[in-house]
């Protein structure tokens, strides 16, 4: 755990984000233009989902991809499901609801962040991994809206009971069921991670040569990302202090309980170990980007510093730091 520790310090991507908190701690005027920081999200999902469109038309479609999107498929059912039972013994059913979603759902940063890892390491993942990212962060948001409109059904709180509303904007407009689930699928994010894996599997080797010199800018688009996730972060340590034992626990408890159901389910369905740890972390990992943005107005009940603050401001940094390495050298042992 030591080296593999030190070998995640020693990564200028990983140290740049550390430096952004600490920037941010400060209150330095040091800011990456929103525009600057769209573009470097873009971009790397851009990248590895054309990278894992290129490694799909090498390998071709296998059995042991369909037993790794299927452990994606049932991870992203079970993982908001258990969430919200043991949230809602000490929330409201509409704060369990959203941070169920957040943490059901994934994090790309994160698991951009450690497929480089997995490619440093030589671990040899595959590259339907991508899609397996895709296939995990929209069921959670789904279950979530679901669970709070069953909450207002029965308490019948305004027209919720009678019409198939999820949650209100502002004004009063409903946002119905239809609508969520066009966000959901049809996010930017989404959109251009698998038009990345097609294109990537479309051009294959020959792509993958035309696309060396916008593709070998990788590490330093990430490194660059991470320096502005850690000025985010600077800005919730405030939130991260207000927290209660409770949240502060379950931010760091639950992505290590739901690693250990992946890592389970990787070893059951016979995953080689770099299919193992990316499947690893995209369970362990939780969504502070797109998650938010839909529940904000699916559920405006929950209160978005709790779901915000425990995703970015707990868990990311956890896993950045420590779980990357952590569930390497875990996975190390049971798979050699």
């Amino acid at each position: 755990m030591n080296m593999n520790l030190f070998s995640s310090l020693a990564n200028p991507a990983i140290l740049l984000f550390f430096f952004g908190i600490f920037a941010g701690s400060i209150r330095s005027n040091l800011k990456i233009p929103e525009t600057i920081a769209k573009f470097c999200s873009l971009y790397l999902l851009l990248v590895v989902g054309f990278k894992g469109g290129v490694n799909l038309a090498a390998n071709g479609f296998t059995a042991e991809m369909g037993w790794a999107l299927l452990a994606a498929a049932l991870l992203a059912l079970a993982v908001p499901a258990w969430s919200f039972l043991v949230l809602r013994r000490k929330l409201s059913p509409f704060d369990a609801a959203a941070i169920a979603a957040t943490y059901g759902s994934v994090s790309a940063v994160t698991f951009i962040t450690a497929a480089g890892y997995a490619e440093q390491q030589n671990l040899g993942a595959g590259g339907y991994m991508a899609v397996a990212l895709v296939l995990m962060e929209s069921p959670a948001i789904i279950m979530a809206v679901l669970l709070a409109n069953l909450v207002r059904a029965r308490a019948s709180i305004g027209a919720a009971a009678a019409t198939p509303t999820i949650g209100g904007k502002p004004g009063g407009a409903p946002i119905t069921l239809r609508s969520i689930l066009h966000e959901a699928f049809t996010d930017g994010a989404h959109l251009l991670l698998l038009g990345g894996v097609l294109i990537g599997f479309l051009t294959g080797a020959a792509g993958k040569k035309m696309m060396l010199p916008f593709t070998d800018l990788q590490n330093g688009i990430l490194a660059f990302f991470l320096l502005d996730m850690g000025l985010m972060v600077a800005t919730r340590l405030k939130d991260l202090r207000d927290s209660s034992l409770f949240l502060g626990t379950f931010s760091i408890v639950m992505p290590l309980f739901n690693a250990t159901a992946a890592a389970v389910l990787a070893k059951w369905f016979g995953l080689s170990l770099g299919d193992a740890f990316l499947l690893t972390v995209l369970a362990a990992s939780a969504s502070y980007i797109v998650v938010p943005a839909v529940v904000r107005y699916a559920i405006p009940e929950a209160n978005p510093s709790l779901y915000f603050t425990m995703s970015l401001a707990m868990t990311f940094p956890f896993n950045i730091l420590i779980g990357i390495p952590l569930y390497h050298q875990t996975l190390e042992r049971f798979w050699n």
